[in-house]
């Protein structure tokens, strides 16, 4: 479990609300100093229950890639997300070993049942690897290098490559299983998309904790709801705690912030803007829970059919040089985040961030000479952007910064990511519908521990990618893709890679995010570091507006504000 520690490590946060709290007032023509506020201990978690709680009801919203995040509370795998130092941990696999470089053995979990009652077993992982095969997904190289599956007995598998792939374990984590009848009511089984899991429609098809009761959450189309209801059949009678969970996928920013701090029983869990983190502390309903991340926000540049000058490498590299990336780090972000655009938490990234920018840290764009050669290059440029109204406060400092040299923004919002997804799934075939020249998504880190989440958009001629070709890039990512990350030359790959991205100025590069929560303050949530949201260990007490007896209000002493939750990397 992670670790967390109080709100008083935030010491500039802190420090203004001190200051905000502190001044004079009049009262009988005296002065009278009003008292800092003070934050209590978050007690919630030695008064939550640790069995699941009949009636029980958590919400939450999740602005970007919902069915990453939830796939895992709904879905089996041979090996899920963890928050531990290899970033994984077995579920329906109890072991497994590498016998050569193509060939992989994992002993299955025994007695485990599908949602609706039927075995899990060797069988049911060869149906689905054949179902996998017939339509695999096509995000990384899995689609090229899976061969088959062997059955050795009920519980042992065979998984045999193709070829060596250092990645395998990464793209073990999404070979989620299904039921028979959910692989018959879909031809295909996969259906052969440019993202997973399948979460098309509702129904216990799955292995998790979590069946999927109402709605569908896919990454190219999803219900702005989604139910889970706890699995009856779930193999560890520890989890879940919780019994219903409500899934939100297009709430406006706002309208999820009204729902979170002022509205109690509308919204438990929320990703907030940095600004917003004092109004948290301060909310009758909400506490705030903030973790370092391998989350990502990928700015794409449209190479294909936006802006003739965005084909230019001078003009995108000149866009980079405009933005001061420390000001948005502390203005922005309210240091929220790290300067690198690609997360150091990732293995193989840390030591290459620390001395790799996309432009030198003492970078000056308002130095007379480099000012100057930025307008040249960029004055009078009027650029479309694609945004969720969760950037916006990312966008308004970048439109400072771009207004310098003499660029304007036509920024378009939306409040749905599937609505972005449209758009730059199609863009690297030229059949976007809209016009756009920058798109903004939140490429949180949903290969678990690797640092392809981010590298992903580098790959020429994917539907991810919005590059021209390049066969040094792909190159480069052919390399990655036969090591491990625990191997020496890993990081020197890794370098390769950010550092010829960085020289193309293939993307805006703007810093890495925290993830910062608004969370009920009867809930017990510590978030993962990576695209997955760990529902079934939710905990709540007794005094959640879900199994609190009705008519009784929130106690006064509860409403008090608590403090700040940071989750630290292990």
């Amino acid at each position: 479990m992670p670790r967390t520690s109080p709100g008083c490590l935030l010491v500039p946060l802190l420090s203004f609300l001190l200051v905000a709290s502190w001044g004079t007032r009049q009262v009988a023509g005296q002065s009278d100093p009003i008292q800092p506020i003070k934050l209590r201990a978050d007690d919630a978690w030695s008064r939550a229950s640790t069995k699941l709680v009949k009636g029980s009801h958590v919400k939450v919203f999740i602005p970007s890639l919902p069915y990453l995040y939830t796939s895992h509370a709904i879905n089996g795998a041979l090996i899920r997300p963890a928050a531990n130092q290899r970033g994984w941990e077995y579920d329906m696999a109890v072991d497994h070993q590498q016998i050569d470089d193509t060939t992989y053995e994992f002993q299955l979990r025994r007695g485990v049942r599908f949602q609706d009652g039927t075995p899990f077993n060797a069988d049911a992982v060869v149906m689905n690897m054949e179902s996998f095969k017939k339509k695999p997904v096509q995000y990384s190289k899995i689609d090229e290098v899976f061969d088959y599956v062997e059955k050795v007995d009920d519980y042992t598998v065979r998984f045999h490559l193709t070829q060596k792939y250092g990645s395998f374990m990464n793209d073990v984590i999404w070979m989620q299983f299904y039921t028979e009848e959910y692989l018959k009511r879909n031809p295909g089984g996969w259906n052969g998309k440019a993202n997973c899991p399948n979460l098309s429609m509702p129904g216990p098809y799955g292995l998790g904790p979590y069946m999927l009761s109402e709605g569908y959450i896919e990454g190219d189309r999803q219900t702005s709801k989604a139910v889970l209801k706890a699995n009856p059949y779930y193999w560890d009678p520890n989890y879940p705690k919780v019994e219903t969970i409500t899934v939100f996928t297009d709430l406006d920013s706002q309208e999820a912030k009204q729902m979170a701090l002022y509205q109690e029983g509308q919204l438990d869990i929320t990703i907030i803007p940095p600004e917003d983190k004092v109004e948290t502390i301060l909310s009758d309903y909400s506490k705030l829970v903030i973790s370092p991340s391998t989350d990502n926000i990928a700015i794409h540049i449209n190479m294909i059919n936006g802006h003739p000058k965005l084909k230019d490498k001078e003009v995108r590299n000149a866009l980079n040089e405009a933005i001061n990336r420390h000001n948005l780090l502390h203005f922005v972000y309210e240091n929220e985040g790290t300067l690198s655009p690609i997360s150091p938490y990732f293995p193989g990234v840390g030591a290459v961030s620390q001395h790799l920018l996309p432009t030198p840290e003492n970078f000056d764009p308002h130095d007379k000479e480099v000012h100057q050669r930025l307008r040249q290059l960029l004055d009078g440029l009027q650029l479309r952007v694609l945004t969720q109204d969760r950037f916006l406060p990312l966008w308004r400092g970048i439109e400072t910064h771009f207004a310098q040299v003499g660029v304007t923004l036509d920024i378009h919002v939306t409040n749905s990511e599937k609505e972005i997804f449209q758009q730059l799934l199609t863009t690297y075939q030229g059949k976007n519908s809209e016009h756009w020249d920058l798109l903004i998504w939140g490429n949180d880190d949903w290969y678990f521990n690797h640092p392809f989440s981010v590298f992903l958009v580098f790959r020429a001629n994917n539907a991810w990618s919005t590059l021209l070709p390049d066969p040094v890039m792909n190159g480069y990512l052919e390399e990655m893709f036969q090591a491990t990350v625990d191997e020496p030359e890993f990081a020197s790959i890794c370098e390769k890679i950010m550092r010829h991205a960085y020289d193309q100025g293939y993307m805006l590069f703007v810093p890495t995010p925290n993830k910062v929560f608004a969370v009920n303050k009867e809930v017990v949530f510590h978030p993962y570091r990576m695209a997955c949201m760990p529902l079934w260990r939710i905990e709540i007490t007794n005094q959640h507006w879900s199994v609190r007896r009705s008519q009784q209000p929130y106690p006064q002493t509860l409403r008090r504000p608590v403090e700040i939750s940071r989750v630290q990397i292990k």
